[in-house]
């Protein structure tokens, strides 16, 4: 098959844009998009550390061990080989801002002088029995390369380490020494290491003092730098795990485990805690957020949906789905559950909204919002509908009180909107007929149009649409429709195309980039705001939903 049949459909890294109907070529934009992805897969000037040119290419030629589409060169003397090689040598100079070396996620000069100082010694070291990872591994159709010293010279230059530095993270999974050959290539098979390595099981086991040092440089490679970093958090409904996708980079720098049925997440003000409603124990996890680990499982009243966080993180808010309608509170600083405040039915979704003064709960059975003043802690007043109440987001005021409130509805393609002073829903909106053609066949025409959100400049209103297969951009405060993205197909064998069902939405904090979660795809975009136009596809675990952004410092 061409490169072309599957990287333009599927949720891959080398992601090429589809060609319009009746096109054999791509136009000078599509091109530099193109362009942009595949230069996030070469090493400038350098074709053996360059993912774009190993993965298809024969193992035994210097390529990756495997590629699901297949080996298309036997050999680094074929001519499409030497013509992407010819390229990547000639591609010195540096990188659109938007890109970096993949996966360096927070590789800072901390990580960096770890690597140096603990890492590199170990590439050099002498165990009986073994040769010395330096004795192979300089060898130049070695994946993981390492520079030649100088000679008479026992250590590598800084510069030298820094190229070590680059090839040893393109053999690393950041925050998953399990998941990163590095670590488990070299590891014995019985200790949970690949079947061969043709440098020998230089690790007995994972308690190995090295191999330990390796693990330890990994998982710092999932913290972030100094500097302001946000990630895009997803829960996998479907499964037991939470992606945690690096903004900067859109790669997933860490997967949290444990959790069943994993719904709504929120984060505590400091970032030092995530919170995640679960299912299938009827439970409030506590996350550590930098190890990944489970603190404190809280018991709630029933099974959850989903959650919210007070604005000074001092309670967290969990929808209870079972009848007749209750919000658990769970106290911040004792992690405990102190109260539950009755609502108009069973719970689907809560918002906090963004003054920090309410919360608004929505139910599907009781086609209604309920509001509940925060500082009393109870339900004060509410809107019915007559559809089942799905997902909401809120506009502010000027002085960051409530002005509307956009509330999606069961088998309604758009959203309904809530004066908030007025108590009361003014206006419906409609979302266009074309895109369509999805949502029937994937069996969620009961809810055509599923996430919505309002970007954190309070400039434009974005709504997912399953029957489109998109996500919609409205301007605010007029709600005029300025747009779409289109959303990733999923092609199945020998039937046709089906939609992604888009389920929910979160932003960057500066509202440059959309994060849509694709339920049905197994995969999240990213959509640039501006243009608005899909800039990256990244995926995840099974039936991806609820989304959130935590911005660290």
């Amino acid at each position: 098959m061409r490169c072309y049949d599957c990287h333009s459909v599927l949720a891959t890294r080398l992601r090429l844009e589809p060609l319009s109907p009746g096109n054999s070529a791509w136009t000078t934009e599509q091109s530099r998009r193109n362009f942009e992805v595949i230069s996030q897969l070469i090493t400038p000037s350098d074709p053996l550390k360059s993912r774009l040119l190993l993965h298809p290419l024969a193992q035994e030629a210097g390529g990756d061990s495997s590629h699901t589409g297949g080996k298309f060169w036997a050999s680094q003397s074929d001519p499409e080989w030497k013509i992407l090689a010819d390229w990547v040598r000639h591609s010195t100079e540096a990188r659109p801002a938007t890109q970096t070396v993949p996966p360096s996620n927070g590789t800072d000069t901390l990580n960096f002088q770890f690597f140096k100082t603990k890492v590199e010694p170990i590439f050099l070291q002498e165990r009986p029995g073994h040769a010395r990872c330096y004795g192979c591994h300089v060898l130049p159709n070695r994946t993981f390369h390492l520079e030649t010293l100088s000679l008479g010279s026992a250590a590598w230059t800084d510069e030298q380490s820094q190229r070590n530095f680059q090839s040893a993270l393109q053999q690393v999974v950041p925050g998953e020494p399990a998941s990163s050959r590095l670590l488990i290539h070299p590891l014995a098979p019985e200790a949970g290491g690949d079947l061969f390595h043709s440098g020998g099981r230089q690790f007995a086991s994972q308690n190995d003092p090295d191999w330990l040092v390796l693990a330890e440089w990994v998982r710092s490679l999932s913290e972030p730098s100094s500097a302001a970093t946000a990630w895009i958090f997803v829960t996998n409904s479907a499964g037991d795990t939470i992606d945690v996708i690096d903004a900067t980079t859109n790669n997933v720098v860490q997967v949290i485990r444990g959790i069943e049925l994993p719904h709504g997440i929120a984060f505590s003000p400091d970032g030092t805690r995530v919170y995640v409603s679960n299912e299938s124990e009827s439970v409030l996890d506590v996350v550590d957020r930098k190890s990944g680990k489970i603190e404190k499982k809280i018991s709630l009243s029933a099974r959850p949906n989903n959650l919210a966080i007070t604005k000074d993180g001092g309670r967290v808010l969990v929808g209870i789905r079972t009848e007749p309608g209750v919000i658990d509170v769970i106290d911040a600083t004792s992690l405990t559950r102190v109260k539950s405040i009755p609502v108009d039915g069973s719970v689907h979704n809560v918002f906090v909204t963004p003054d920090g003064k309410y919360a608004v709960s929505g139910s599907i059975e009781n086609r209604a919002a309920t509001v509940i003043d925060l500082h009393n802690e109870q339900a004060i007043w509410e809107v019915k509908f007559d559809r089942a109440v799905r997902p909401m987001a809120f506009e502010t005021n000027p002085d960051g009180s409530t002005n509307r409130i956009f509330v999606q509805l069961s088998g309604f393609n758009g959203f309904a909107v809530v004066d908030f002073a007025k108590r009361l829903e003014v206006a419906r909106i409609k979302l266009p007929d074309q895109p369509g053609g999805f949502g029937k066949v994937e069996g969620r025409a009961g809810t055509p149009s599923h996430g919505i959100g309002v970007t954190p400049d309070g400039k434009s209103l974005w709504v997912n649409s399953t029957v489109a297969n998109a996500v919609f951009k409205y301007s605010l405060p007029e709600l005029k429709l300025l747009g779409y993205a289109t959303l990733p197909e999923v092609h199945p064998l020998e039937r046709s195309p089906t939609g992604s069902v888009p389920e929910w939405i979160t932003f960057t904090p500066d509202s440059k980039v959309v994060y849509v979660s694709n339920s049905g795809a197994g995969s999240v975009s990213a959509i640039d705001a501006n243009t608005p136009r899909e800039i990256a596809v990244i995926p995840v675990g099974e039936v991806p939903k609820r989304i959130n952004t935590l911005l660290l410092h």
